[in-house]
């Protein structure tokens, strides 16, 4: 077993990033991309497996996350697409990393698919866990779903709201607790695993980044100017060119499995979709034997 080096930071682009590196210097490049509200706990286990492959493995604390910063206070605190791939885009910028596997799920996974989408000569390849095209299309987002669709996405629907900023300002512990109880009914988690990954939501930041992803993606409240040029770009839902493998849980519990075709269309370039038995939405942490394999297969 490799354990992760020392916490690292490097300032890109508005944050200072907190990460972790293991594997070899001089191993090709895989970014492993955490979710809400997770951590880069999520993604370890994996990375330990892939850097025992020779793999260089740079595990990062998203925007609001752990001890990332923003650099500058008056940076809004957004948490559209848009922002999340441009910190992605400016983390490889940062280390010199030309091209890398881009892997994630959830909010990580969403900002590997804007990256592979709008800069595709920066992904080997990407793998995306729990949505395959996780992509916002924010001009549809007011379309309603089924009813038993709707009543998983609760907590998206009271961070609409002042009560649900205070809610999660007091009790972000209890709600992402909750969250993952939820989203992975099969995955017996104990009392350590989610404190070592609740820690992350202390951050200073983390209620404001997360109320405006939350309302920002269904137009609730404008985005941040300074990506309004990406978000326009992410407007024409872009086809994704570059090698993808899809990991999806059998039994997540925000959105039901996917048909193997149900995103295909999406994706122009080699595309592999597998769906994990028993597997919730915390793909990485859930199945790392897998989410694993999937990189492997692209570096």
């Amino acid at each position: 077993m490799v354990s992760a080096g020392a916490e690292k930071h490097i300032r890109a682009g508005v944050l200072d990033v907190a990460y972790r590196e293991i594997g070899p210097a001089d191993g090709p490049p895989a970014i492993l991309l955490h979710g809400f509200p997770y951590d880069i706990h999520a993604c370890l286990p994996a990375a330990e497996i892939l850097a025992g492959r020779g793999v260089r493995c740079l595990v990062p604390f998203l925007r609001g996350y752990g001890p990332t910063r923003f650099v500058e206070a008056a940076t809004p605190r957004s948490g559209e697409q848009a922002a999340l791939g441009a910190d992605l885009l400016a983390f490889l910028d940062a280390l010199g990393i030309g091209q890398a596997v881009l892997a994630g799920y959830d909010w990580g996974g969403r900002a590997a698919c804007v990256v592979a989408a709008l800069w595709p000569e920066r992904a080997r390849g990407l793998v995306s866990g729990g949505s395959g095209y996780n992509l916002h299309d924010v001009a549809r987002s007011c379309r309603p779903a089924a009813a038993e669709a709707e009543s998983r996405l609760w907590y998206q629907y009271y961070f609409h709201t002042e009560r649900g900023r205070a809610g999660l300002t007091e009790n972000r512990a209890g709600i992402a607790e909750l969250l993952w109880r939820q989203w992975s009914p099969n995955w017996h988690f104990d009392a350590q695993t989610f404190a070592r990954s609740a820690a992350a939501f202390d951050n200073p930041d983390f209620v404001e980044v997360v109320i405006h992803s939350y309302r920002v993606r269904y137009g609730v409240v404008p985005g941040d100017p300074a990506y309004a040029g990406i978000e326009a770009r992410l407007a024409a839902q872009p086809t994704i060119t570059v090698p993808t493998r899809v990991l999806e849980g059998g039994d997540g519990g925000v959105f039901p499995p996917n048909s193997e075709t149900g995103d295909s269309a999406k994706f122009s370039g080699p595309y592999r979709y597998r769906r994990l038995p028993g597997i919730g939405h915390n793909v990485p942490q859930e199945a790392p034997e897998a989410f694993a394999e999937a990189v492997l297969e692209l570096v």
